[in-house]
Order: C-alpha cells, then sequence, then structure tokens
C-alpha cells in the first residue's frame, strides 16, 4: 500500500515518548489469557497519565475461543466484567470489534470499534493526538486506516505485537492471526510505538506470592485478577507468568520504564520474519521493560 505522506518533522514529533496526559483508546483480545485483564485495569486506574476514552474488543482465536468472532464476543464479555468489579459503567465506552481478520490488506472489516476510532481519530487535533493502544491482533485498528487514511495524521499506534527483530522468527500470537493487518500498519505510514514480544516485553514476570501479596485484597478487581492469575498457574509450584499487555500501557504512564529509539519500520515477510529496508519510514522500536518500576507502579494503584 502506498506509505502516507507525512512530514518527518511531524513523524519525529509523534514518535517523541509522551511527556503528559494522553487521549487514548484500548484495543483489547481481553480473554486472549489474563495479561489483558492486567493491562485495561492498569490503563484505568492511571486517570493522571491517560484519558480511556474506549475499549474495543479485538478478534483472537486460540483454545479458548471457537474462532474470532467468538473470541472477540468472549473478549467483550470480559472487559464487562473487568468494569462491573470496577464500578464503571460500559455504557459509550466498550464497542464490540471486528468478527473476521482481514481477507486482504486493502479490505477493511467493519465493526462498531472501528467506526468509533474512526470518529475519535478525527476529531482529535494535530497537537493532541489520540494514542491506539492494542495489545491483540491488530484488525481493527488496521480497518480504521484503511476506511478511512487520513486519520494517520491524527493517531500514534502502540502496539505489542511479534518478536525482537534479532529474534529468528515473528510467528507471534497478535501478529500471526491477521498478517495483513499487520501489514497494514508498518506500511501505511502511521506513527507506531512497537513492543516486541520475545526478547523484550518477555521480562516482565510475574509469580503467585507477588500476586498474593500485592493484588489480592485490593478489592473486587484485585481478587478477580489473583483468582484469574492462581487458575492460569494449573497447580504448578515453581511458576512466573509474563504480563506482556502490561507493558504497552505502561509507556503512556513513564516512558522512561520502556526504554526505545528509532528504527525503520520492518517488512513483514512471507515466511513470517522481519526483512529491513533503510529507505522506509521511522517507527519508535521499544528494545527492553524495566519490570520493577512497572509492577510497583501498577500494584501501588491497585492498592490505592
Amino acid at each position: 500500500m502506498n506509505v502516507r505522506k507525512l512530514t518527518e518533522s511531524t513523524r519525529l514529533a509523534r514518535l517523541t515518548p509522551p511527556s503528559g496526559k494522553v487521549r487514548m483508546v484500548l484495543d483489547t483480545d481481553t480473554y486472549n489469557e489474563i495479561d489483558d485483564q492486567f493491562a485495561l485495569v492498569y490503563a484505568l486506574l492511571s486517570p493522571e497519565q491517560m484519558d480511556v476514552e474506549a475499549i474495543y474488543a479485538a478478534p483472537f482465536h486460540n483454545a479458548r475461543s471457537n474462532g474470532p468472532n467468538d473470541g472477540m464476543e468472549k473478549s467483550y464479555e470480559e472487559i464487562l466484567r473487568l468494569l462491573e468489579r470496577l464500578d464503571r459503567s460500559p455504557d459509550g465506552l466498550v464497542h464490540k470489534g471486528s468478527t473476521s481478520y482481514l481477507p486482504s490488506a486493502t479490505e477493511p472489516c467493519e465493526s462498531a470499534a472501528t467506526a468509533d476510532l474512526v470518529r475519535r481519530a478525527l476529531a482529535a487535533s494535530s497537537d493532541d493526538p489520540l494514542y491506539v493502544v492494542a495489545v491483540g491482533a491488530i484488525t481493527n485498528v488496521a480497518s480504521a486506516i484503511l476506511t478511512a487514511p487520513e486519520i494517520i495524521d491524527r493517531i500514534v499506534v502502540v502496539w505489542l505485537g511479534g518478536h525482537a527483530f534479532h529474534w529468528t522468527h515473528t510467528r507471534e500470537f497478535n501478529l500471526k492471526q491477521d498478517l495483513h493487518a499487520a501489514r497494514v500498519v508498518f506500511d501505511s505510514g502511521v506513527p507506531v510505538v512497537l513492543f516486541p514480544c520475545m526478547g523484550v516485553t518477555s521480562h516482565l514476570h510475574t509469580t503467585i506470592p507477588e500476586i498474593e501479596q500485592h493484588v489480592r485484597g485490593c478489592g473486587a478487581i484485585g481478587a478477580y485478577l489473583a483468582d484469574i492469575f492462581g487458575e492460569y498457574a494449573k497447580g504448578r509450584n515453581v511458576w512466573s507468568k509474563v504480563l506482556w499487555d502490561v507493558a504497552a500501557v505502561a509507556y503512556l504512564v513513564d516512558p522512561t520504564w520502556t526504554p526505545s529509539e528509532l528504527r525503520h519500520s520492518p517488512i513483514l515477510t512471507d515466511q513470517v520474519t522481519w526483512s529491513f529496508d533503510p529507505s522506509r519510514h521511522l517507527i519508535r522500536y521499544v528494545s527492553f521493560v524495566q519490570r520493577d518500576p512497572i509492577f510497583s507502579d501498577l500494584f501501588a494503584k491497585l492498592k490505592a
């Protein structure tokens, strides 16, 4: 697809880590496992750093769903369960996403989430872009870009997807589900902050003792998060779990916790590996996550 022509000054401004409160929407396959739940709660408990304007249910397909539509519906229901325990109304906040993956790199999937994202992005100003934090298959976001390419000037996509650039492949769950959507995002010219999984956010582990000490006891939402974390352990005694998606939210809380650099937008090959061309536009690439301050902040906000 044709790269949207942003001036270099505009692109660099968009890719500069935020220094104040931002507008954001969260696109999440919330029922896929258990990290999305922590990320969603973290975002809602960080009103000084971000205004969560909308939450979109993303499609997914694994052992916890019968297909992308079922995955999206289950994610939508999980979002409602979380909001209930946070005593937050879902009215006007939560939107269902795509029931399938993109049929091609030029055809969007219509959904309430895509329509809402386009509307909010078009309402954004050049001085106050909308941050689109995506922590699942990026179908909804790619559909919005294909539907209204002009939103590229108004948004910054923060996506947790793929593996580190040095990894032997990038067949990561979020990315491999919808390769067309991933290519749209990398090829369109939209400002992207990329959080790779293996080799970067794979450092963001926590354990049952830590969750029991810092999360359980923090009201109805703390009990719920601790319960699903414990159930995921399946009785293992020596075990830790990476909460990948929390990293993408942490970028908006304090970007210094997620060191990053400017890199050229990668090319996603048919072998689902990364290829590189130094003539391509720049993105921001996160190369590390500082696990301790991120979890310290999340746990403190839960307790508060």
